[in-house]
């Protein structure tokens, strides 16, 4: 018969056990993931089914679709390169794409970021730089109706096929 003391080594080494095969699943679910989850992670090759390349991806770092870089969406033109390294640096190419101001607008926005987040001093770039996104992000009119007159209306009183009971 064993003693209490054996039974307990024996769980202390199955507990081990356990838990270095845990441990070994966990690492392993990460890998996948971190490889895309394709069924050739280990052997490197990637498995077109599981994880589509965009065209962005696939496209080389200079290839301009309709005006815009396939890589970053950002517009071609004079100052392009001056805004890809001195702003992707710190954001996304997307933060640029979404805004719009005029030249004045777009200089607020570097002097704010210069004294709120960092930005460091563009020197002779920064008429470039301002040139370029005054030109390519212009102000966008707003894409709404206008209020409308309501002394134009024609009021009229809605009436019920129903007659409340009285």
């Amino acid at each position: 018969m064993k003693e209490p003391l054996d039974y307990l080594k024996e769980l202390r080494r199955l507990i081990r056990v356990v838990t270095g095969i845990l441990v070994a699943v966990v690492i392993a679910t990460f890998f996948l993931i971190w490889n895309g989850g394709s069924r050739n992670a280990l052997s490197g090759r990637s498995d077109q089914t599981t994880s589509p390349i965009s065209a962005a991806e696939e496209a080389p770092m200079d290839t301009v679709i309709d005006g815009v870089h396939a890589i970053n969406g950002l517009a071609d033109g004079v100052g392009y390169m001056e805004v890809l390294t001195n702003c992707t640096g710190c954001h996304s190419a997307q933060l640029v794409t979404q805004n719009r101001g005029d030249r004045a607008r777009w200089e607020q926005i570097i002097r704010w970021m210069q004294e709120t987040q960092g930005l460091w001093d563009l020197g002779e770039k920064e008429p470039v730089i301002l040139d370029y996104l005054a030109s390519n992000y212009p102000p966008e009119e707003i894409n709404r109706r206008t209020n409308l007159d309501p002394e134009a209306i024609e009021w009229y009183v809605l009436k019920s096929q129903y007659e409340p009971n009285q």
